[in-house]
């Protein structure tokens, strides 16, 4: 089993800025992409951003140019600086991870996680 625990949400004015941490445990083999979503309230859950094993990144076009997303691939560890918050940012963000894990047989097998998610609130 994996897990992701996040961490860096809270509550902030427009204009500031957070950082969200997303950190992968258990029985990794390997991490593919890692990456950021969110969900509002009454909106479908979106992707904020991603990031490939070899640094390859993608970003939404609400947030480019605001957020940036990093990994420490020796920590299974991925990043979201965000600056220049808005309002319209407030929502759970959730991380993900595309991975291979080792069962008990040490058998080598795909994973699709999600961390347990956490709430950034943006003041106007």
């Amino acid at each position: 089993q994996v897990q992701l625990v996040e961490s860096g949400g809270g509550l902030v004015q427009a204009g500031g800025s957070l950082r969200l941490s997303c950190a992968a445990s258990g029985r990794i083999f390997s991490i593919n992409s890692m990456g950021w979503y969110r969900q509002a309230p009454g909106k479908e859950r979106e992707l904020v951003a991603s990031i490939s094993s070899g640094g390859a990144t993608t970003y939404a076009d609400s947030v480019k140019g605001r957020f940036t997303i990093s990994r420490d691939n020796a920590e299974n560890t991925v990043y979201l600086q965000m600056n220049s918050l808005k309002p319209e940012d407030t929502a759970v963000y959730y991380c993900t991870a595309n991975l291979f894990e080792t069962d008990s047989s040490w058998e080598v097998r795909p994973g699709d996680y999600w961390g347990q998610g956490t709430q950034v609130t943006v003041s106007s």
